[in-house]
């Protein structure tokens, strides 16, 4: 009786022509033992081995009969090639049909042949044999694609077919030639809609044949993926491998095991394959997590893949009632949620609890990338926190309160503008948290200002450029700050109209964390700070900026009065730009005079409207965080005055208080009303009676409140006479060290950041003062002094150190046969006294400083100003990475620089440190 034939297809039936039909001869007539369904072509061709093609027929026949009268009509219609699939016998066909029949027998599929020959190989792997296999050859012929299988050499290894097969029958056409197959390429396929699909309706035998592959080449995880998969549970894989490491948490309980169990539907688990599962989605998603930082799209694309992934982990946990057995989750936005209550408890247990609970939420996985503004936020409650827990500072002259304001509370309006806008979610616990904090911050902020505005009033009253007891006036702000700069270098002088301490602290922070400018100062360690005419208004104190004395007027007096000042004090160009003068044509950001005038040998002033602008116009979330880029036109021309080597002054002409006044609360009634902040008549609680040389009309009262407004609510105000409107904060930036004048100073970051901004541990950067000029030193000359942060000053050796019992670490290290071979390979490396100090520098700040600070210490040790600090620190990691080992390394996106201490030691073969 005969047996049924395999199911054939027109790819298996051209591959047995393609085996068979050189033996042909002159015969057409092929019978294939099989069956050919209904629904495969009938008439195909077929390219020939001398670039020909061949008709082919295809048949199915159940009897003799039948394939007589199939060839009769064949050969009636004088066609080329004839293949009849059949169930019938060789013993039942005649010999007239035997003598027509190629090979004069009925043709046997031969697996193994047919994938040799798809694949253009000569043999098999001798495993794919194996019985165990046949499932795989099958698979092969029925799979292969339109474009053909890819040629693979003189034998068909076994990897190579089932990755072929792989690519095809689950969508990952990486894999067919030769990309990884690992869990990360795995869980991207599970969240698609067609791989899965196409898995789940292959044959059982060949879905475990591929489930087992996978586990080889993939891992122990993916056995578990793919049944979740061929469960209808895809898509939710990845999430269901986050809930996963519930099970790990010590305190598990069984009702968690269940309910994890309930989400995986039934899917056999086993301990071992689960963990393995659980790590092997962790590890995924911590390289998602990393791509969601690059910039464009890439990064777009990847943080909405993780997220996606994380929220759908949450929703199936909520649904399972595991969300509170996993709050310690470090990928779940749930997690990161519980973590933010932590730290609203903490801030009300106290500053220590508060920063601990910071570095918990930091180290969530989502923190950087996706939650960067929300912990922000909560860092800047705790900075709040811990100021508030620091001895309070007394006001006790113009001059103290003017330069601690620029140099601390400055900071802390910073952090007060941003805690105000609060946290983006709607969140009670964590507002309540916040708004504790921010209003003990503002209460004692306030008392500051009414301390400042008690010796404002005297002080007001005789103030002038020759009796100032000590304030930097901002009339004077040309002559004392920018005028020492023009002797070394035409300046360029932005005048941030409004900009208070808060934005310029952030804009300094941000300016020199990149290494691409250095702040400088005229006084060692202290950000230069002026005193604004009063009121604090545009039309009084800018005028008197730009003029170089007490002016009031618009923007002609302004033009005309930095000209004259520039030529009768230095005999120098100067011209000033402002708002109208700033854009340039279509395709270009500035004006072609303006880029003129900073390539050319004068003094450049422009005034920039963006934060007073803000105040007027902008919402107070708009004007609470300010960047560069933000500030229209800054990084254009700051970029230009860099192109040109020019130093940059950054100063404005007031400050302003943000309006934090009630809702529903009107202007402040009061008569003489001249502004928002200030009027005539007699002053009342929260304001001021001031009158002097600096005071317009004679006298006035101002507001020191920062709850008084006298005019409708805007995003901010100014006018007043607070520390935040009355302090004039000026910046200096230079492209290198070398353009600082005689005596002034080099500030790194970190001495311009109060104590209580940093965690506590962090030790402050010295400020460094720069030599008079660069000259040769001299034979035996006496020791530099390098003045740092507290006054004292530190002796500096010019001449190659010699170690001893107390040397530093740096001396120590330079002094070793082995630093000494590592010079061998550096060309030009730095004189061992500067590598020194950086070293020594590096280790009194705890191991880790800014670019700035290093450059700074570079300066200190008689070392040369450098271009790009990233550049020196490269080579001292020539000098130091002693067989490749970190000792010196940049950090956070290349802008801080760490050192490690005992690696250093263990690398030189010092001593360890004593504690």
């Amino acid at each position: 009786m005969p047996t049924s034939g395999p199911d054939l297809n027109r790819r298996i039936v051209a591959g047995l022509l393609a085996t068979y039909l050189s033996k042909a001869k002159d015969r057409r007539l092929f019978l294939v033992h099989g069956r050919y369904p209904a629904a495969e072509p009938a008439e195909f061709s077929l390219p020939t081995s001398d670039g020909k093609r061949r008709g082919v027929r295809v048949a199915h026949a159940g009897s003799v009969l039948a394939i007589t009268d199939a060839w009769q009509a064949h050969q009636a219609q004088d066609a080329d090639l004839l293949v009849v699939t059949t169930d019938v016998s060789d013993e039942q066909v005649g010999l007239d049909l035997l003598g027509q029949m190629v090979g004069s027998r009925t043709i046997t599929v031969d697996r193994p042949d047919i994938v040799k020959q798809r694949f253009g190989a000569t043999d098999l792997d001798p495993r794919m044999y194996r019985e165990q296999w046949q499932w795989l050859l099958d698979a092969l012929i029925e799979a292969e694609p339109a474009d053909n299988w890819p040629q693979r050499g003189a034998v068909l290894t076994l990897d190579a077919a089932v990755r072929a097969l792989v690519g095809v029958r689950l969508s990952l056409e990486s894999v067919v030639n030769g990309g990884s197959v690992d869990m990360d390429a795995l869980l991207g396929w599970s969240r698609t809609e067609l791989g899965p699909q196409q898995f789940a309706a292959l044959a059982p035998d060949e879905r475990a044949g591929i489930t087992a592959w996978l586990a080889e080449a993939a891992g122990e995880a993916a056995p578990l993926l793919l049944r979740l998969v061929e469960s209808g549970r895809g898509s939710d894989a990845t999430a269901l491998g986050v809930l996963a490491s519930v099970l790990s948490d010590k305190e598990a309980t069984a009702e968690t095991a269940v309910a994890l169990g309930s989400l995986f539907g039934g899917v056999g688990l086993r301990t071992s394959e689960l963990r393995a599962y659980t790590r092997a989605v962790e590890g995924v998603l911590a390289r998602w997590i990393g791509d969601a930082a690059a910039p464009g799209g890439a990064g777009e694309s990847a943080r909405a893949r993780v997220l996606n992934v994380v929220d759908r982990a949450d929703e199936l946990a909520a649904s399972a009632h595991l969300l509170p057995a996993l709050a310690k989750n470090p990928l779940l936005p749930s997690g990161f949620r519980a973590r933010l209550h932590r730290l609203a408890q903490g801030l009300v247990d106290g500053h220590e609890a508060a920063q601990a609970a910071l570095h918990d939420l930091c180290e969530h996985q989502l923190a950087a990338h996706f939650f960067p503004e929300r912990v922000r936020l909560a860092e800047m409650a705790v900075r709040l926190a811990r100021w508030t827990a620091t001895a309070e500072t007394n006001v006790v002259s113009v001059e103290q309160a003017v330069h601690a304001h620029a140099a601390d509370w400055g900071w802390v309006d910073r952090a007060l503008a941003q805690l105000w806008v609060g946290d983006a979610t709607d969140d009670p616990i964590l507002d309540q948290a916040y708004r504790n904090v921010h209003d003990a911050a503002r209460a004692r902020r306030a008392r500051l200002d009414e301390e400042f505005a008690a010796v404002l009033a005297p002080w007001a009253r005789h103030a002038c450029s020759t009796s100032s007891a000590g304030a930097l006036l901002i009339e004077d702000v040309l002559r004392k700050v920018v005028v020492p700069l023009a002797k070394r270098r035409y300046p360029l002088i932005l005048v941030l109209d409004g900009m208070s301490s808060a934005v310029a602290a952030q804009l300094g922070e941000e300016l020199t964390t990149t290494g691409r400018w250095v702040e400088l100062a005229p006084v060692a360690g202290r950000r230069t700070a002026a005193v604004a005419m009063m009121p604090s208004v545009t039309t009084i104190s800018r005028a008197a900026l730009l003029c170089g004395r007490p002016m009031n007027g618009g923007q002609s007096v302004e033009k005309d009065g930095f000209s004259s000042f520039w030529r009768q004090q230095e005999h120098k160009e100067a011209q000033l730009f402002h708002k109208g003068d700033i854009p340039g044509p279509a395709g270009h950001r500035l004006d072609a005079q303006l880029v003129a005038a900073i390539a050319a040998e004068e003094v450049v002033g422009v005034v920039l409207n963006t934060i007073d602008e803000s105040l007027d116009h902008g919402q107070q979330s708009s004007v609470a965080d300010w960047t560069v880029d933000s500030i229209k036109y800054l990084p254009e021309l700051l970029n230009a005055a860099r192109g040109q080597g020019r130093p940059v002054v950054l100063v404005s002409d007031h400050g302003h208080v943000l309006d934090r006044t009630p809702r529903d609360a009107g202007p402040t009634a009061a008569t003489g009303v001249e502004s928002a902040r200030w009027r005539t008549g007699t002053a009342a609680p929260g304001e001021v009676a001031l009158n002097g040389p600096r005071v317009s009309d004679g006298g006035i009262v101002a507001a020191w409140s920062e709850d008084i407004r006298y005019t409708p609510r805007k995003a901010g105000h100014h006018g007043g006479a607070s520390l935040a409107e009355l302090t004039v904060p000026v910046l200096v930036l230079a492209p290198t060290a070398e353009l600082a004048p005689a005596g002034w100073s080099v500030l790194p970051r970190e001495s311009t950041q109060p104590t209580w901004w940093e965690e506590p541990g962090a030790a402050p950067a010295a400020a460094i003062v720069a030599p008079p000029k660069a000259t040769k030193p001299k034979a035996q000359a006496q020791p530099a002094l390098a003045t740092t942060t507290s006054g004292s000053a530190t002796s500096v050796p010019t001449s190659e150190p010699t170690p001893s019992a107390g040397a530093t670490l740096g001396k120590q290290v330079v002094a070793t046969k082995i630093y000494e071979s590592q010079r061998v390979y550096v060309r030009k490396s730095p004189d061992r006294k500067v590598v020194a100090a950086v070293i020594d520098a590096l280790d009194a700040a705890g191991g880790t400083l800014s670019l700035a600070a290093v450059g700074a210490a570079v300066i200190a040790s008689g070392g040369r100003a450098q271009t790009r600090s990233e550049g020196f620190v490269t080579m001292l990691t020539r000098l130091l990475n002693v067989e490749g080992y970190d000792v010196i390394s940049l950090i956070d996106a290349r802008t801080r620089v760490q050192l490690n201490r005992t690696t250093l030691r263990e690398q030189f073969e010092l001593p360890k440190a004593t504690e």
